[in-house]
């Protein structure tokens, strides 16, 4: 079976050894390709064999329920990157399985400003450009220039950031992931200005103090729920009463409403009837529907 691939597929892949809540059933095939000969390869084999495929980041968004998937799950783990200087600005050309916050880094200590927000930020530029991530008053849309995609595992194209129809923590590519085989973010254009390294390293310095005070101990996936417009989600499940609340090992933080956290033993089963549980009480509560932020496969 893998004599036919360049890559290695792993058989029954415990899905939790690739997800930061640490929970999730096996996939039937696992596979990660770091180069888009390897993804065009896998995507190919896979549609041979008549297997959905879902392409995954770094799986800090993402749960996988305890049954597992009986297909292949695949994440993209290129990481070249190159960088384009032109006077006071800066184009810089990264693969999708880049960390996000090493990146943001990276170009901080060379004195381009523009991703400093992400310090901290887990997942990977790939995960990024899909969900439009951000925080601390940026977020990806507001420094993309381009993202270069594999469509139906096998056209390589680049689309400019405005064909993404970016929103808040919202992408055409997100909306394409349940497709037989979505698109994959082979890499992404970003676009940089100049400025002080001192200054950058200090307000990421800051950025992360403010980030380990408000993250919970434990394995978690950040942000459960989108914030509706206006409120937070955190705030509405901590005045629905249900900060501290356990089912199974999961737990909804009792410093961050918004996080659910797994205390050692949870299952995906425990993290998903919290997730029910908090949407239903603060429905009722408060009359706001609250919308994942999590991926769930």
């Amino acid at each position: 079976m893998n004599d036919t691939l360049p890559i290695t597929l792993r058989v029954d892949e415990p899905m939790a050894r690739h997800t930061s809540w640490r929970v999730g059933g096996p996939a039937r095939y696992y596979a990660e390709p770091a180069t888009p000969d390897e993804a065009i390869a896998l995507a190919a084999w896979a549609s041979a064999q008549d297997l959905p495929l879902i392409w995954v980041g770094r799986g800090t968004n993402l749960l996988v329920r305890d049954e597992g998937f009986a297909g292949v799950i695949a994440a993209y783990r290129g990481q070249r990157w190159s960088l384009r200087e032109d006077g006071d600005q800066a184009e810089l050309w990264v693969e999708a399985g880049a960390p996000m916050a090493g990146t943001a880094r990276r170009l901080a200590a060379m004195g381009w400003a523009g991703l400093e927000w992400a310090e901290g930020l887990p997942g990977a530029i790939g995960g990024a450009i899909v969900g439009n991530a951000g925080c601390y008053g940026g977020d990806t849309a507001g420094v993309l220039v381009a993202a270069e995609l594999l469509l139906n595992g096998r056209e390589r194209v680049e689309w400019p950031v405005t064909a993404l129809a970016y929103a808040y923590r919202e992408s055409v590519l997100k909306q394409s992931m349940t497709d037989n085989i979505p698109p994959l973010v082979l890499a992404g254009r970003f676009r940089f200005r100049r400025a002080d390294p001192t200054a950058l390293a200090a307000r990421m310095a800051a950025i992360a103090a403010e980030r380990k005070r408000k993250t919970p101990a434990g394995s978690s996936c950040g942000s459960v729920f989108k914030n509706p417009p206006g409120d937070s989600a955190g705030r509405l499940i901590e005045a629905a009463g249900l900060k501290g609340t356990r089912i199974g090992d999961a737990e909804i933080s009792s410093i961050h409403a918004n996080y659910i956290v797994n205390r050692g033993r949870a299952c995906a089963a425990d993290i998903l009837a919290l997730i029910e549980l908090a949407r239903a009480t603060v429905a009722e509560r408060f009359g706001v529907t609250l919308q994942l932020e999590v991926r769930v496969i």
